[in-house]
């Protein structure tokens, strides 16, 4: 990695992974959004319980840096909350699509 992307902050090449087997909620995405070079994701928690930390997996894996319902941040979400997550790295999903969270 060049002192430039390090200095910046950038990281292009990332690698995160779920260590745990099983998913301890389910989140159903209705939109997407970019917003300070931070994806976002905006949806309805269908399962389980969710906090900033828990790693986001579908077809790629991301942190949950920050979770807001009703432009509030909030330290968790429940099934039934529509709530938006900003993500740390972005991931390829699709509206409607259904993306698993684990504990870590």
């Amino acid at each position: 990695m060049s002192f430039l992307k390090r200095l910046l902050g950038r990281i292009e090449d990332h690698e995160v992974e779920v260590v745990s087997t099983k998913p301890v909620g389910k989140f159903r995405v209705e939109k997407t959004l970019k917003v300070i070079n931070r994806q976002v994701l905006v949806g309805e928690v269908t399962e389980g319980l969710i906090y900033p930390g828990y790693k986001v997996k579908g077809k790629a894996v991301s942190p949950i840096m920050r979770i807001e319902r009703s432009h509030k941040r909030v330290d968790f979400a429940v099934a039934g909350d529509r709530v938006a997550l900003m993500l740390e790295y972005e991931i390829p999903c699709e509206e409607g699509e259904e993306l698993e969270i684990y504990q870590s």
